[in-house]
């Protein structure tokens, strides 16, 4: 049997200015500072060398986010969980730290 699947691509937009306050309480419902910080500590345990710094959001064309940090060199990566360890550009860094959030005990009640 032959079967085909069939692919979209999702479009990445960055966030502008004027639309950054809309953006958490969007994705993240009342749960905001809570999934705010859950990624920028998220990026801490993945990353020695992280100091915090401005982070820009990225939405998705499929009705979703991330978050990415706003750098000009890689960050390097070590995950003990699963035992990778390299470098990630800041983008790819971002998407693995949001998805890490979303996976933290409360991420059930990011909507409520």
């Amino acid at each position: 049997m032959n079967q085909t699947a069939e692919t979209h691509a999702i479009a990445a937009t960055l966030v502008p200015e004027e639309r950054r306050m809309e953006i958490l309480p969007r994705y993240f419902g009342k749960h905001m500072i809570r999934g705010e910080i859950a990624v920028y500590t998220a990026m801490e345990s993945l990353c020695d060398t992280y100091r915090g710094g401005f982070w820009d959001y990225i939405e998705l064309s499929n009705d979703t986010f991330y978050m990415t940090p706003r750098l000009d060199s890689p960050l390097t990566i070590c995950c003990d969980g699963n035992g990778y360890a390299g470098e990630m550009s800041n983008d790819a860094a971002g998407i693995v730290a949001t998805l890490f959030a979303h996976s933290t005990p409360w991420r059930g009640q990011w909507k409520t």
